[in-house]
């Protein structure tokens, strides 16, 4: 057996990407999508009949032309997302608009017609993850989008206070965001040597999987954004680890044998869950994480650099 192979014993596999042969080759759970994966696949010229089939359906909705380009990108990740799930056995995240990190209105409405465009393509929501920023309005929307059977998937994690709140709201899934982690504490303390013992992106989620476990949490949680291989094989039995084509090619083409590293706790304690975060205590301990708030504010901006471009890309096609 191959390390991916044996990976999988441990832990649900899931690529991140949005190209197909690369899905095929490496047989994960899952799939997870974001604007910068989709941009990269429609300039290789991949998914180009998705992409008409797009234009068209904002054209024949019609509007103006800011509401045929919104049309259009909505209908286009979800035509990606739909031709990715005849490949793969389990679940699509599809990104939410970044730009609504911090609206709760109009992230619950976007969802919804996300969600009204996969059904339409008679694909069933318990399939679908919306993907929402791990802001407090993004997790008090995937706390509603719930109870109407809507999953979401909160992705840039980087505080335990995100970890928490999303807990609390019963989120179906989180992604901690270990790479990036790892990114930040390297730029500003680049004289310490991070092995896997000490790595602050590895030893987050260890803390959030430790904490979920303990307190019997069901939320999922699914590694992401690595940089090394070693950050992947350090968390070895974690619920989940989406994980880019670069790593898994490395994972497919070595056979030394790996560990299992996490376990649920043994001995959990009872079903009293602690108290709440409030919004204010939310704010209040994730703002006292530096590394948190610099990695979120520019994970945010990031994602939606990408949607624009790929905006202006539809905005020409149109």
């Amino acid at each position: 057996m191959n390390q991916l192979e044996k990976l999988k014993q441990f832990s649900t596999i899931v690529v991140d990407s949005g190209n197909i042969e690369e899905i095929k080759k490496f047989q994960p759970q899952d799939v997870t999508t974001n604007p910068s994966l989709i941009l990269k696949t429609i300039n290789c010229g991949s998914y180009q009949k998705l992409l008409e089939n797009a234009l068209e359906f904002a054209k024949k909705i019609g509007g103006d032309k800011r509401y045929q380009i919104t049309n259009a990108a909505d209908k286009l990740i979800v035509n990606i997302g739909s031709h990715i799930l005849e490949y793969i056995p389990g679940l699509i995240s599809t990104e939410i608009d970044a730009r609504l990190s911090f609206d709760y209105e109009k992230t619950i409405k976007k969802a919804r017609k996300i969600i009204k465009l996969y059904e339409e393509q008679n694909i069933n929501r318990s399939r679908i993850l919306i993907k929402i920023a791990a802001t407090w309005e993004g997790i008090k929307t995937a706390e509603q989008l719930k109870k109407e059977k809507i999953n979401c998937n909160l992705t840039l994690i980087f505080s335990f206070a995100q970890a928490r709140a999303c807990a609390e709201s019963e989120v179906f899934l989180i992604s901690p965001f270990v790479g990036r982690i790892y990114d930040w504490y390297n730029q500003k303390k680049p004289f310490i040597q991070y092995s896997v013992d000490n790595d602050p992106g590895v030893k987050s989620i260890k803390k959030i999987y430790d904490y979920y476990k303990k307190h019997h949490y069901q939320t999922v949680i699914m590694g992401a954004s690595f940089r090394k291989i070693e950050q992947i094989l350090a968390l070895a039995g974690c619920d989940k680890l989406t994980i880019s084509p670069f790593f898994l090619n490395i994972l497919i083409n070595n056979n030394q044998d790996i560990q299992q590293k996490l376990f649920p706790t043994i001995n959990p304690i009872s079903n009293i869950k602690p108290i709440f975060l409030s919004e204010t205590e939310f704010h209040h301990k994730h703002n006292k994480d530096i590394m948190a708030v610099e990695k979120l504010s520019e994970g945010i901006r990031l994602f939606t650099i990408d949607q624009e471009k790929l905006e202006m890309l539809l905005d020409k096609a149109l």
